[in-house]
């Protein structure tokens, strides 16, 4: 999943990843590619040009990139909310964040052996809601929105994927020329990986 603040991106930016979006929707699909997997790979396309434009930060808020900001974040994630999902990966960059996880399955006290799995839309309300009322209370604003409305999500279909996954969110803060390597950004998944002194992909929560 990807979130980014409220006002991250300028009006004309995002007419032109609209036009852009569309223009992709008019590409022709691949002999040997389905039409939902060229649909995939045309969102990757367009998720892959927001995101360049949003690690720029050039415009609007970049309240995440403020220490006690961040950490509000990371914190929330790692503990607060961690029953509800298992955490893959995540990185908090100064406009935006990225999040890798499973939600975690739950059995119904009627029937233990019905396994559902909770609603994204209930983690996403539980960390945006949260985070979102704490870093105005910090920031000092009042009634205003935080994070943008709409929410990125993709899902990883497959092991390889899941790592392909992985490994974009942990280089996002090198390729933006945040840091020289992954795991010298404290707000990620690379460095709290570092910390806990492991040397392989294991999720966090």
């Amino acid at each position: 999943m990807t979130w980014r603040l409220h006002g991250s991106l300028p009006v004309e930016v995002i007419q032109r990843l609209e036009e852009r979006k569309k223009l992709l929707g008019h590409e022709k699909v691949e002999a040997e590619l389905t039409t939902s997997e060229c649909r995939v790979q045309q969102a990757k396309k367009a998720f892959a040009l927001a995101d360049r434009i949003l690690d720029k930060a050039e415009s609007g808020p970049l309240w995440l990139r403020q220490a006690p900001i961040a950490q509000l974040f990371v914190d929330a994630l790692l503990t607060r909310y961690q029953d509800l999902y298992t955490l893959w990966s995540y990185v908090v960059m100064a406009n935006h964040v990225h999040i890798l996880l499973q939600p975690r399955g739950t059995t119904s006290s009627d029937d233990q052996s019905q396994l559902s799995f909770v609603p994204l839309k209930v983690i996403t309300k539980s960390l945006k809601g949260y985070t979102a009322r704490e870093a105005n209370r910090v920031l000092g604003r009042t009634g205003q929105p935080f994070w943008q409305i709409e929410s990125l999500d993709h899902w990883a279909r497959d092991q390889f994927e899941l790592h392909r996954i992985v490994n974009y969110i942990e280089n996002n803060p090198v390729k933006a020329g945040l840091a020289l390597s992954p795991q010298d950004w404290r707000w990620s998944f690379a460095w709290e990986r570092c910390n806990r002194g492991w040397s392989e992909v294991r999720a966090l929560t």
